[in-house]
Order: C-alpha cells, then structure tokens, then sequence
C-alpha cells in the first residue's frame, strides 16, 4: 500500500511548498509561484479544507482511485483528511491558478463551523468539479483575493470575523454556482438518474439484497462512479428526494405489492427487503404511508 503524507497544519505544507505562512490557520497560495516537483504523486491528506481553481496546473488530480473531472477554470474542494495525489505533473509548465485553505479551528466558534456540513461538495469526488463561467471565476477570484489582502493586514480583533466571513461568502456562491451546473447538466444528469433507478430496481430482483442486505446510497454511488454526496445532491436537484429517499420509496412500493398480493408475514417481507430487524421495516413503513405493514394489508 502507498504511505500518505499528512500535513495536519498549514505550516506542515507551506515548509513543503517553499510558501510563507501569512496566518497559522489560513492561507491563499499562488500555484505560480510554488514547486509542484517537491509533491509530484505523493498521496497527500491534511488537517484542514482546501478548495483549488486551475487555470492550467500541470498532470492530474486523483482522488482515492480516481481522476477529477479538473478542467482549466474549475475548482475542486477537499476536506480534512481526504487523500489527493497529483499525478506526473510537468515540472517546466507555467502553472496558473490558487489554492484557499482553511483549518478547522479557524472557524471553530462561528456559525460558520456548524454549516459546512451543508457544503456536501467537500464530499463529492470524481467527475464533479465546478465548472466556472468567466463571470463565476471573476467573482471567487475577488473574494480569494480580499482574504489575501486581509491577510497582509496586522492581525487584530476584526481579523478573523472578516475573514471567516469572507469565506462563507465564498461558499454560498459555489452553493450558487453547483446549482447552476446542475441545471445546465440536466440532460446528462437524466441519463444517471436512469442508471441509478436500473440499478436500484436490479438490486431488489433477488440479486444482492440476500446477501448485502438493505442498501445505503454509497453501494449505487459507487455503481455509477459517483460520490454518495454528488449523487443525492443531483436526485434532489431533479426529482426533489435525495438517495436516502429514493431507495425508502423504492422498498416501499415494494412492500406494499407484497403485502396485497402475497401471504408471507410482515417478517418475511421485511427480511425479503433487506432488514435485518423486521421493526426497522416497520417503523419505516409507517413513517412513509401512516399506517404499520398489517394496517395497511387489511386496508387494502
């Protein structure tokens, strides 16, 4: 197995880089002005965020197993202790772009902290960069370099609001801009949805379901070469349930046709379906429709 290099603070990877550390806790790094040849296919992970924007990098990214769909004027975003590498870069190409990097306990304290979890794109992986417009780009790039400014600046009590701030304006608009690609994709984005319920139907004929048992969204994300976050993100954009829905509303059509045209209890369906625990299915079945498995059998 490769070994990973972690960097848990910014200094660990500014040393690497030849940068100078503005700020113990965040950073914005010009890629022309580092030496990728110091980090060329090394499996990186680190302690703190870091969104990137190529405008032309050299090699590749590769996340886990896979490739970034990284095009020039794209950005990608990295989240603590996720592993990059950056594969066969040339070292003589003029490299362009930046690197916005935050640790964790900058935001610590802030309303900020308890929202990342809605920028599930910390958790996306191959294929699903942002693809910025020249507008899109014009706008981050001027942000990216307010925070550089603020950080040129003698450190003082206003310090850390504004950049904080800075940052969550940043991410609102990269909120703004996914939903946007995920509009101009829509097309592409039918012939996924189409995948996933293909698979979703085929796990449930008899075939893994008796020996997976009941299925999380990670088990279709990675049938269809997806992050679990990226693939519920485009359901919700599309249908207005997200994976977890989709597989519960799935099971429950199937539930109900056996339970109006079967005999077998509510225990062997729940077991047919995937649960471990006939109550979980119960449960379930109730929150969904109002009424439990057996109701909805005399009912019918």
């Amino acid at each position: 197995m490769e070994q990973v290099t972690h960097f848990e603070t910014l200094h660990d990877m500014h040393q690497v880089l030849g940068q100078q550390v503005k700020h113990p806790l965040v950073s914005v790094v010009d890629f022309s002005k580092v030496e990728f040849g110091q980090v060329a296919n090394m499996k990186i992970s680190t302690g703190y965020y870091s969104i990137m924007l190529k405008n032309l990098c050299p090699g590749a990214l590769r996340y886990g197993r896979n490739y970034y769909d990284f095009q020039d004027g794209s950005l990608i975003f990295v989240a603590p202790n996720q592993v990059v590498t950056l594969v066969n870069p040339d070292i003589n190409q003029d490299v362009f772009g930046w690197a916005l990097s935050f640790h964790p306990d900058l935001i610590r304290g802030t309303t900020l902290f308890s929202k990342m979890k809605e920028y599930s794109y910390f958790n996306y992986s191959t294929f699903e960069a942002l693809h910025l417009s020249d507008k899109e780009k014009t706008k981050l790039d001027d942000i990216v370099e307010d925070i550089d400014a603020e950080l040129d600046q003698q450190i003082d009590k206003h310090s850390k609001t504004l950049i904080v701030s800075a940052i969550e304006l940043f991410l609102n608009y990269c909120n703004r801009y996914y939903d946007r690609q995920f509009i101009t994709r829509t097309e592409s984005n039918k012939g996924i949805i189409g995948e996933f319920e293909t698979v979703l139907s085929k796990y449930f004929e008899g075939g893994p379901v008796q020996e997976e048992g009941y299925p999380s969204v990670r088990y279709f994300a990675d049938q269809l070469n997806l992050s679990p976050n990226y693939l519920s993100d485009l359901l919700k954009k599309e249908t207005g349930k997200n994976g977890t829905d989709h597989i519960q509303y799935h099971v429950i059509d199937l539930a109900n046709n056996s339970l109006l045209s079967t005999q077998s209890t509510v225990s062997e369906i729940a077991f047919q379906l995937g649960f471990e625990y006939p109550q979980y299915f119960s449960k379930m079945f109730k929150k969904k429709t109002g009424m439990t498995p057996n109701e909805f059998r005399m009912a019918g």
